[in-house]
């Protein structure tokens, strides 16, 4: 039995980029072939695509973690490390991306709309790359960065143009069954509708999709029954159809109240886009081929076009004045596509100020001495890639970071030398002791691997 799943959390792990050769050219006749070590490959990315055979994320419930493969070292002789096979995830149209707090990082809708839930780290150089007119031959390379490791929430806003609303058993699933090819489960006793339900529908020259939004009670915005669960999906819908059930013996149930329920929960419902209540509405009141019923929407159908609304009598059983309402829903459904031709997917970018460095510099107090913290994409990066136990790489991150003005920052808020001085956040901060004499114009060709500044 298939599983409908329409949020999930996902926990993705990319793969870390291949470290970087150290490699010289050794070969008969060319004692001087110089550093030939190539660079690491690319880790593997996780993507998010929307695939259109996809209409349920119960891969993810299944399989919450998805991790990418690590890029390989480079090899002397200038051979490139293979980049990792990125790891592309199908999702459905409409799913959006969200961070565990609850922002909005993608919104993708159409096929082949993608964003990398978490990018693959970069290879390290190798020392051929390294190579300048002061470092001739490097004795050190870079290592690979490591893989981004996410948690995001995926969930799913069906892509419909009408949706139908109603209080449980009002017919809704009958409705669609009767207009469309979609086959939901329809019984002759009360019961839910558990998933979303989507039909296409063909009138004259208009073709759109009608999804049935289950299990709407009073309180269902605050969380109630599976309202809240399901609301998510009309939020994408262009028009709504309030269907109400006419013929039902429930105590204290009647079209005027079943409608000011229902209009108070779409009210209420606090999502993504726009107050639904801003949506073009028509109500349609069901079961007419029941005696009584049609008696009750012929007495009430005057209330409610006095509010305003476009009231439609039918029966999904009899297909009694169906034509009308799908007519009129068509027009309705091509005036909002003309006023919005098309939906495009959304992703967040973060957008760097022009005057940004790229980095920033601030003491702090611990343990009541005062340290100096540098924060920044760029030499939190360097830091990764250098290692530690090579006295020419930790040379070359020095020189890295005073060209990019570190050293500069640290002096103008009072550094001296032998403070200690942190780099990064977290477990994955390094601390030193800064030293300010260190300097490019200082360094000159040593053993490979050594630095006499250090």
């Amino acid at each position: 039995m298939s599983s409908f799943v329409d949020r999930v959390v996902v926990h993705a792990t990319a793969g870390a980029g291949g470290r970087g050769c150290v490699s010289v050219r050794r070969e008969k006749f060319k004692p001087l072939g110089g550093p030939d070590g190539a660079n690491g490959g690319n880790g593997g990315s996780v993507i998010a695509m929307v695939d259109p055979s996809t209409t349920t994320l119960v891969d993810f419930h299944r399989s919450p973690h998805r991790s990418a493969e690590n890029g390989r070292p480079g090899a002397g002789d200038l051979r490139h490390g293979a980049n990792a096979p990125d790891i592309v995830v199908a999702v459905p149209s409409g799913t959006v991306v969200m961070s565990q707090s609850g922002e909005v990082l993608a919104d993708l809708v159409g096929a082949g709309a993608s964003y990398v839930i978490a990018r693959g780290g970069r290879g390290g150089l190798g020392n051929a790359a390294l190579a300048s007119s002061k470092r001739k031959a490097p004795g050190f390379a870079l290592l690979g960065e490591p893989g981004e490791s996410r948690t995001v929430v995926l969930e799913l806003k069906t892509v419909a143009d009408v949706g139908l609303v109603g209080f449980p058993s009002a017919g809704k699933s009958s409705l669609i069954a009767a207009v469309s090819a979609a086959r939901p489960k329809i019984a002759d006793y009360p019961f839910t509708t558990l998933v979303p339900n989507l039909g296409v529908v063909t009138i004259g020259d208009v073709v759109f999709t009608v999804a049935d939004v289950p299990g709407l009670i009073p309180g269902a915005s605050q969380g109630k029954g599976l309202g809240l669960e399901f609301l998510r999906h009309v939020e994408r819908c262009s028009v709504l159809a309030h269907v109400i059930d006419c013929a039902t013996l429930e105590p204290g149930r009647d079209p005027l109240t079943d409608l000011e329920v229902i209009e108070s929960e779409l009210a209420a419902y606090q999502g993504t886009y726009a107050d639904l209540l801003s949506r073009p509405r028509v109500v349609v009141l069901n079961k007419v081929d029941v005696p009584e019923a049609k008696d009750l929407a012929d007495m009430v159908r005057p209330q409610l076009q006095q509010r305003g609304y476009q009231v439609f009598e039918v029966s999904a059983v009899s297909h009694e004045g169906l034509r009308p309402l799908l007519f009129a829903l068509a027009e309705l459904v091509s005036q909002a596509r003309a006023v919005e031709p098309t939906e495009r997917p959304r992703v967040k970018v973060e957008a760097r100020a022009v005057d940004d460095a790229g980095f920033s510099v601030s003491t702090e107090t611990l343990d009541g001495e005062v340290i100096f913290r540098v924060r920044g994409a760029r030499p939190e990066r360097w830091v990764r890639q250098t290692d530690f136990s090579n006295d020419e790489a930790v040379g070359y991150l020095a020189d890295r970071l005073a060209r990019l003005g570190v050293e500069d920052r640290l002096k103008g808020l009072g550094a001296t030398a032998g403070v200690e001085v942190v780099i990064g956040e977290g477990d994955d901060a390094v601390v030193f002791d800064w030293q300010p004499q260190l300097s490019d114009d200082d360094y000159h060709s040593g053993p490979r691997g050594t630095d006499n500044r250090l």
